[in-house]
């Protein structure tokens, strides 16, 4: 018996438009954050908030790039959901997270740092259970790189989440920019130490933070109310301890917007190499104590004629 097909399938019509939209939505994000760039370049010169214009601009069309490529509308439709989530549940995350640090330095200390440690991580947690669903929440290059690494996260897709991370990240450190102008590093993390000391310390702490996303999630997905409190936890409880030492990005996005806005790229490459490093670790390390198949490619289907 022949299904009954749905709207959607009926009339392919208004998926092509909702996509053409989007499409025109998208273009005309490029076009006018492209003639933002020229007017504050020639106007101002190189500055900081010139500098974000350029790069979130460029991540737009990168984006937009990788996305279109999509052949069927509803891989695009699917894709485009996804994608949106991950820019929403980045931009919260980093303009809750570095903004209660700029909060608690304008405001003379009245967050504080335990404040700071409980903001990350209940952003987090209310992140997850609103996009969990839809994308996975993963708000995180990392994240993205650890589950594409342990055969749960579709290749086609890694490029398009990593980018609207990034473009999230830089649009809510824009947006900080504006508001706190005279706030100089707009929370951008920079080790308190020994460069050594922080890498080792962001790679534990990514390295851990993986390992219990790994646990608690369902295939490439961070969702339910496991997962909310445990992620969310483990962020609220190393953002505690490690914070004040390395400040606990354990999130590339998190550290690149703010130090890209700021134009503060002290210790950068840290906040870039220890958390994809740690989360590809997390990966060999659920490995040796899951049941075999975790983390690993599906076995072929066997084509030897036996029982399936």
């Amino acid at each position: 018996m022949r299904p009954i097909p749905s709207a959607e399938e009926e009339n392919p019509t208004a998926q092509q438009r909702k996509w053409a939209i989007i499409r025109l939505i998208v273009s005309q994000g490029q076009v006018i954050g492209g003639i933002w760039s020229i007017v504050l370049l020639v106007h101002s010169g190189i500055t900081r908030l010139s500098l974000a214009f350029i790069c979130a601009t460029g991540l737009l069309s990168l984006a937009s790039l990788v996305l279109f490529r999509f052949p069927a509308a509803k891989t695009k439709q699917s894709c485009a959901k996804k994608v949106v989530a991950e820019f929403l549940g980045t931009f919260a995350l980093v303009f809750a997270g570095t903004g209660a640090i700029i909060i608690n330095d304008v405001s003379g200390g009245a967050i504080s740092h335990v404040g700071v440690a409980l903001t990350f991580g209940l952003v987090v947690l209310a992140m997850i259970y609103a996009f969990g669903d839809i994308s996975g929440a993963h708000l995180n290059p990392a994240v993205t790189l650890g589950f594409f690494v342990a055969h749960r996260f579709d290749a086609k897709l890694l490029l398009p989440y990593v980018l609207s991370q990034l473009l999230g990240a830089v649009t809510a450190s824009v947006l900080l920019h504006l508001l706190f102008p005279a706030h100089s590093t707009l929370g951008a993390t920079a080790p308190a130490g020994a460069a050594l000391q922080s890498f080792v310390l962001e790679l534990v702490l990514t390295f851990f933070l993986m390992l219990v996303i790994l646990n608690v999630s369902t295939g490439a997905k961070e969702k339910g109310l496991t997962a909310g409190i445990a992620v969310g936890a483990v962020i609220g409880l190393e953002a505690l301890f490690a914070g004040p030492i390395c400040g606990a990005s354990m999130n590339p996005a998190r550290s690149l917007a703010p130090a890209a806005v700021s134009l503060h790229f002290d210790g950068l490459w840290i906040y870039l190499a220890a958390p994809l490093l740690g989360a590809c670790l997390a990966v060999l390390a659920c490995r040796c104590v899951q049941d075999q198949g975790c983390c690993c490619a599906a076995p072929k289907p066997s084509h030897s004629g036996g029982p399936p």
